[in-house]
Parts: C-alpha cells; structure tokens; sequence
C-alpha cells in the first residue's frame, strides 16, 4: 500500500525578519512544492531517496527502522549534513509520536521536488510538513522542535491560498485572505542565482540594535496597507517604505540600489536579503530586463502563486 503527501512552497511578501517577532506578515503559497511518497517493505530499514525536478536522486541512504541509524558511511559533507538533518526531523517526530516507525516491516521512501532546489521556495519546509503528516504530528511543533524559524512556510505548505500570518504569544495564527490585485500581470518574481542561508540571516538580524516594537508596528501597517492596496503606484510606495525599513536595521542597502538602480520599476526583497527571488513590479519589457543582466529565472505572479 502507497500513501502520498504533498506541500505548496512557499514565499513571504512582507514581514522578513520581523515575521520572527511577531509582526503581521502576508505569506504565498506556490504552485511549486513537494511530495513524499511512503510504500511499505519487508526488510526492517528505511530505504530514502530524495529526488530533484527531473527525477534524478541527488540524496540516497538506507537506515534501520528500529534507531534510524544509517547504514553506509557519507564521506561527502553536504550529504552527511541532509543525512543529520533527516534524522533529526524523523527522531523528533518518533519523540512526538512514539507509534511512528514503531512496526516490523519497513518503508521506501521517495520525495520529490518540483522545482529546483537552489530557489528557495521551502525544500526544507515542505519535507518537515510531508513528515509530519505521516508521523500524525503538529508540523509547527515539528519544525520548532527539529529547527527555528517563525513558522509561516508550514502555514503556506498547508494553505493553498494567500494568508496572513502572525505569531501571537509564540502560536501561529493564519487567516486566508483573498489577495489577487487588478494589477497582479505587472507583478514579477526574479531569481537571483543563489540560494540564501536563512539561518546565517537570522544570526546577522539577531546582532542589531533596534526598537523592536517600532519595527513589529511600522511592518504590520505595511503588510494591512499593501493587501488592500487598489493601485500599482501605492503597492510600489509600500515596497518602497518596507525596503526602507529593514535596510536601515540590517544595514545593508535594499537590492535595487545594489543590483538594479537603473530599472524603471519597484523592487522589494523576499526573505533572507541577498538571495533566493525578489518581487518586481514592471511590465512586458521586465523580462528581458532582467534577463539581460543575467537573471534568467524571471516568473509572473499568476505562474507562481496558487
């Protein structure tokens, strides 16, 4: 017997770092995501692959059943840290629901992505949230109890629809919004080439010195402001002010004074500030724009957002 699980990725349009603190923050779920296909076995051991966009295994390794212990030896270390990170995930889950994994016979297990795995769009998220909806757990604590992190791209692996989110008290709350702009065609998402270590971002956010309720109520203002925006030029000026806040925080100045002065439109960060996609507005000369500057990865918002 097959079961499958699914997760939408995700990206967070307003609310970066400050999302962690509290602050209101407007969450997409995308058509991108992954899925985690579960089939029993039997021979006690997890047999794993995780499989890319293409269907070509880029991790691989079997574990006993009994204390997912791995059974060869990685000497590749970008393997042994997905190795490590995997285990911790599975131990975690086994802590919350001690009936997980607990059977004679065991399981192959195949995830897939797709899309590719340097965008960004939540590989990690995704897996945590397939995870937990085999080992019948809460994903959020799961995440939480295996990293950090404020939460919102669980809330967009399981809504297929905008949301805002915010945590209150440490809990997540999540209300779906319908959030679809009569400018939405003159939105763009822009991949940057590199993926961005979210946690490395987190430390840097973590050494500045700022009033934090200051920034939890100018970014909450922004996000309520930004969703019932009526025209492109006031969503732009709302970019504008969000870029403005956390450059002058993180000082570090906003990606279209570093990359992009010369283009005609708005440009916000998404995220970890300095990689993975960006939010542009424009127009059909966008992407060649973009394009031009060796950013091929250029994708509406109709083709990503579900």
């Amino acid at each position: 017997m097959e079961k499958r699980f699914y997760s939408n990725g995700k990206l967070l349009i307003t609310g970066e770092y400050a999302v962690l603190d509290g602050a209101l923050s407007l969450a997409v779920p995308t058509k991108y995501g992954q899925s985690l296909t579960v089939k029993e076995i039997d021979q006690p051991q997890i047999l794993w692959k995780s499989l890319d966009k293409n269907g070509a295994i880029w991790f691989e390794e079997i574990f006993e059943l009994n204390n997912l212990k791995p059974i060869t030896t990685l000497k590749d270390l970008d393997k042994k840290t997905i190795k490590e990170t995997l285990v911790c995930i599975l131990m975690e889950a086994k802590k919350m629901n001690p009936e997980f994994l607990k059977s004679k016979t065991g399981f192959e297990i195949h995830t897939q992505l797709n899309f590719p795995r340097d965008w960004g769009l939540g590989s990690s998220s995704t897996l945590i949230n397939n995870i937990a909806q085999w080992a019948k757990v809460d994903a959020y604590q799961l995440l939480w109890n295996s990293f950090s992190g404020s939460g919102y791209d669980i809330a967009c692996a399981q809504h297929n629809s905008p949301i805002l989110y915010q945590l209150k008290k440490e809990l997540p709350e999540v209300k779906e919004i319908s959030f679809s702009p009569n400018f939405k065609n003159q939105l763009f998402f822009i991949h940057l080439n590199k993926k961005q270590n979210s946690r490395d971002a987190i430390t840097n956010y973590r050494k500045q010195n700022f009033d934090e309720k200051t920034l939890l109520l100018k970014v909450t203002q922004i996000t309520k402001k930004m969703i019932a925006a009526s025209t492109l030029s006031k969503f732009e000026s709302l970019m504008f002010q969000h870029e403005k806040v956390l450059s002058n925080i993180l000082k570090v100045k906003p990606v279209k004074e570093r990359l992009f002065n010369d283009y005609f439109g708005a440009i916000k960060s998404l995220g970890a500030w300095g990689g993975d996609f960006i939010l542009v507005t424009g127009n059909k000369k966008t992407p060649e724009y973009f394009i031009s500057k060796g950013f091929n990865t250029v994708i509406s918002y109709s083709d990503m957002v579900l």
